[in-house]
């Protein structure tokens, strides 16, 4: 069993609408937004504000220098929040304002970066309603891609993602999603009924059932990721909720990390009784390019967090970040002044939570791992 175990973690996903347009297999464009009906205006905005863009791409485009650093750091497990439904379905989530879709015979946009893990429990995966959640979860899975999150059922749902590492160990992932990160109730899954893994509160009994779920799954030497989506899309600040929910399911419940997510932008790490504690991940690739209104959060900028954890203890061994900017619907290693930038808000947000943060001096981001 490896003694050292690391993670590649990012926030949200967003490869359908616009980005799934450039792809190779681009699906029907039709959208019901209040102001867009066509995929295709996605792509129309982007080239606007930064120049034509090529169609098709290949598959791996998307990812762009991401890949290098992928390979150069070589992380034991991949894991993203996909934050769209694989599906050709037409039937539209109705009420809801936005949908994402990306045609399955895309798929191969995230086998191409071998990721290991999609976390589906957010607030975009049942878009095209439970018959798009029932193809996304067979896209996936067929393509050898494990899921957390969402499910035909509560308990699949409930279910980590289990992945095995080279030479013994484990790597468990659960996904969670929350009515504040834009959830409907109704995307609940239940024992006869498809939907996502939801918390309707932060509560102690909800710190229950998580530790008895992680009780029935793990065993002595796994890496427990806990992930959720939850919280506004423009928000710093750790709710003293969110932070005593974050503490109990590390103190109770066996969690060794806490990937968060749905903030459109970087929000603080915590690091509390040496497991690491990422409150918001920010937008990882998305296709909101030209979009104005949020610019002072730096949007754009994103980071790739590798945790290095002790797979015997469970303790944070080391942990980086490398930041990274999202342009012509790919991912771009940040020049200095962008990587400073968000390097900046990383730093004055983790220190509110006690953690230091240290800019390298290749670009990247040296989170110091006491607390």
């Amino acid at each position: 069993m490896p003694a050292a175990v690391t993670l590649f973690l990012c926030g949200d996903v967003m490869t359908g609408r616009g980005i799934d347009q450039i792809l190779p297999h681009p699906g029907a464009p039709q959208l019901y937004e209040a102001y867009s009906q066509s995929a295709l205006d996605y792509v129309d905005l982007a080239e606007r504000a930064s120049g034509p863009l090529e169609r098709p791409v290949g598959f791996t485009y998307i990812w762009g220098d991401a890949l290098a650093e992928l390979d150069r750091r070589t992380p034991d497990v991949r894991i993203i929040n996909l934050e769209t439904a694989v599906t050709c379905s037409d039937t539209a989530w109705p009420g809801k304002g936005v949908h994402y879709r990306m045609h399955p015979e895309n798929v191969p946009c995230l086998t191409s970066a071998r990721i290991d893990c999609c976390v589906l429990a957010n607030n975009h995966v049942l878009d095209w309603g439970r018959g798009g959640l029932h193809d996304t979860l067979h896209a996936l899975r067929g393509a050898g891609l494990h899921t957390a999150g969402a499910g035909a059922t509560l308990d699949e749902a409930q279910a980590p993602a289990i992945i095995a590492l080279p030479g013994g160990g484990r790597v468990l992932v659960y996904g969670y999603a929350m009515a504040s990160s834009g959830v409907p109730d109704e995307w609940a899954a239940t024992r006869p009924r498809p939907g996502v893994a939801f918390l309707s509160d932060l509560s102690p009994q909800r710190v229950d059932e998580i530790a008895q779920h992680v009780r029935d799954t793990s065993k002595a030497g796994d890496v427990v990721v806990f992930s959720i989506h939850w919280g506004g899309n423009w928000n710093y600040p750790v709710s003293p909720d969110e932070r005593a929910f974050a503490h109990a399911l590390i103190d109770h419940a066996g969690v060794h990390i806490v990937h968060g997510h749905s903030s459109h932008h970087v929000r603080g790490v915590e690091i509390y009784r040496s497991r690491p504690i990422v409150y918001g991940c920010g937008d990882f690739l998305n296709d909101y390019e030209g979009i104005r209104g949020y610019e002072s959060y730096r949007p754009d900028l994103s980071l790739m967090y590798f945790p290095t954890m002790d797979s015997v203890s469970g303790a944070l061994l080391a942990f980086s970040a490398v930041p990274m900017r999202m342009h012509h619907f790919r991912v771009e290693r940040a020049s200095a002044a962008d990587g400073a930038a968000v390097s900046r808000i990383l730093a004055r947000e983790s220190a509110r939570l006690g953690t230091r943060v240290d800019r390298q001096t290749d670009g990247s981001v040296l989170l110091h791992v006491r607390d």
